[in-house]
């Protein structure tokens, strides 16, 4: 038991899984904010929580550089930092949102599957002939069949294809090594 909690007491570890949690409380309060002023808060309306996201990984590649770090931080760590807090992040989103959806309000799910079924509809007549009918019907099919528990995965995994840019471009700015070729050491 005692190497197990030796193991998260790892400081890249506990500064993303801190700031991951952070995240993932701060998109489900993003989440919470569209539903008490009327907007269905699954689907197209929810992805701008990546911008939290984005954020929170800047701030745990800043704090673990100045805090953890000493003013240095290796790109190898800002990659983890950055994937670790996203992935946490999206975990407990998907999680409470899955709570939401079940015990509190159920008919935000149910409006989500009608808009998107609106959706599909609207935009049939393209569909079907791009990829056939019966395609266009199994799709509509899974829209209906959808279970609340799919929000989780969803969530876990649109936010994994949407931040891997976003992490990228962050662990290279907030990237700075005390060795390379113009590291002056005298």
């Amino acid at each position: 038991m005692k190497s197990l909690l030796e193991y998260f007491d790892k400081p890249l570890l506990k500064v993303s899984l801190v700031f991951g949690l952070i995240t993932g409380v701060l998109a489900f309060a993003f989440f919470l904010g569209l539903y008490a002023i009327g907007i269905v808060p699954l689907g197209n309306n929810k992805v701008m929580d990546i911008g939290i996201h984005v954020i929170m990984i800047a701030g745990g590649c800043w704090y673990f550089r100045k805090k953890v770090g000493n003013g240095f931080l290796h790109l190898w760590e800002a990659l983890t930092i950055g994937y670790v807090i996203n992935t946490v992040g999206a975990f407990i989103n998907g999680w409470l949102i899955y709570l939401f959806i079940t015990y509190i309000d159920p008919a935000v799910f149910t409006n989500y599957l009608q808009e998107m079924g609106t959706l599909l509809m609207s935009g049939k007549e393209e569909l079907v002939k791009n990829i056939g009918n019966s395609e266009f019907l199994k799709m509509y099919a899974s829209i209906q069949a959808m279970e609340p528990s799919e929000v989780i995965t969803d969530e876990i995994s649109k936010k994994t294809v949407m931040a891997i840019i976003p992490i990228l471009i962050i662990s290279l700015i907030f990237r700075k090594q005390d060795y390379g070729v113009f590291h002056n050491k005298s």
